[in-house]
């Protein structure tokens, strides 16, 4: 039996049903017409159309990320220019740093009451006093010689810059004289031990001068009212200075409760008020008083003593009241320190 041979078709030669150029055209062999509209449209396959979703999705997450990184560098500018120390300034205690601040303040306040203060007759006794803050190596009088004297009080907190975890460097003021000035202390802390010592030399520094204080402009004030309140307040300040509390009463406000001096000091005058233009039946009064001190020693000011620590002194101070009209009187509700000055303290 002859055998047939089989042929095999090249799909590239002309007139076969070959491969179109143009996928999706009539004429690909593979080519999926789409399914028809209408009712009668049979249910095909999907056709893909969900890619679209995909695509807003990621465009989506691009300006998600945009966004984000514009966020973060807007925020990197501004902590980097509001996170700048000023040049020669303290540094900034480090909120998460372990030197205990309140602790090392309290031995340096006390090491500096000692080595502020020292006496050539009393060397030895300074020395025995600042032997608990100093290492076993170290000077006995740090770097005193031993000659002249030196006296220092009002010893406060001033600063403290944080080196790391075991080191500082303790600012205090102080008086000495009539100068306000700093001391720098140096101090190490052992955490294992909780002890402090010092670590350094200390260093004197000068103090910051005052603020230059600007002049503001004063109230317009009520002089009626002030007439009519100078007579009741410097009543009211004779009762306070006594501190009698059945007298104090008669001048304040119903259900205010006032303590007086107690007899530490005597009234002497009401030497300015100012009273406010604005308030109607309640008025912020300012009011100046000039107070007696007594000397201690039972002295009058019209003793004859030739020693003025003997004699009675007088003291000006001012004081912000708030008072409240009843009726035809005026009353004390509340009293405190004066706020700042229109003029020169």
């Amino acid at each position: 039996m002859a055998r047939r041979a089989a042929l095999q078709r090249d799909p590239r030669i002309t007139g076969d049903p070959g491969l179109s150029a143009y996928p999706g055209s009539l004429d690909d062999p593979e080519f999926d017409p789409p399914p028809a509209r209408g009712r009668g449209a049979s249910r095909g396959r999907w056709s893909g159309g969900g890619g679209r979703w995909l695509v807003w999705i990621g465009r989506v997450i691009l300006w998600a990320l945009i966004v984000v990184i514009v966020v973060n560098g807007v925020r990197a500018i501004f902590e980097r220019a509001t996170g700048q120390t000023v040049a020669g300034g303290p540094s900034a205690v480090s909120t998460g740093s372990g030197f205990p601040v309140g602790r090392a303040t309290s031995f340096a306040s006390q090491f500096a009451a000692v080595y502020l203060n020292f006496d050539a007759v009393r060397a030895s006794e300074r020395a025995a006093r600042l032997a608990p803050y100093l290492p076993d190596a170290a000077e006995p009088q740090l770097g005193w010689d031993g000659l002249g004297r030196m006296a220092a009080g009002a010893v406060q907190p001033y600063d403290t810059e944080i080196i790391d975890d075991q080191n500082a460097v303790v600012t205090m003021a102080f008086q000495a004289g009539d100068r306000r000035q700093l001391l720098s202390v140096p101090v190490y802390y052992d955490a294992g031990k909780g002890r402090f010592v010092v670590s350094g030399r200390p260093g004197i520094l000068p103090a910051p001068s005052p603020a230059n204080l600007p002049a503001v402009a004063a109230p317009e004030s009520d002089e009626a009212a002030e007439q009519e309140l100078r007579t009741p307040l410097a009543d009211f300040f004779k009762a306070y200075a006594a501190g009698n509390t059945v007298s104090l009463q008669r001048y304040a406000a119903a259900g205010v409760t006032l303590d007086g001096f107690g007899g530490a000091f005597t009234f002497v005058e009401l030497k300015d008020l100012d009273v406010p233009l604005v308030g109607g039946a309640t008025r912020e009064v300012t009011a100046t008083v000039v107070w007696g001190v007594p000397s201690g020693s039972g002295a009058s000011t019209d003793s004859a003593s030739s020693d003025p620590g003997e004699m009675n002194g007088k003291l000006e101070q001012s004081y912000r009241l708030t008072m409240v009209k009843q009726g035809d009187k005026w009353f004390v509700k509340d009293i405190r320190g004066a706020k700042r000055s229109v003029g020169n303290p």
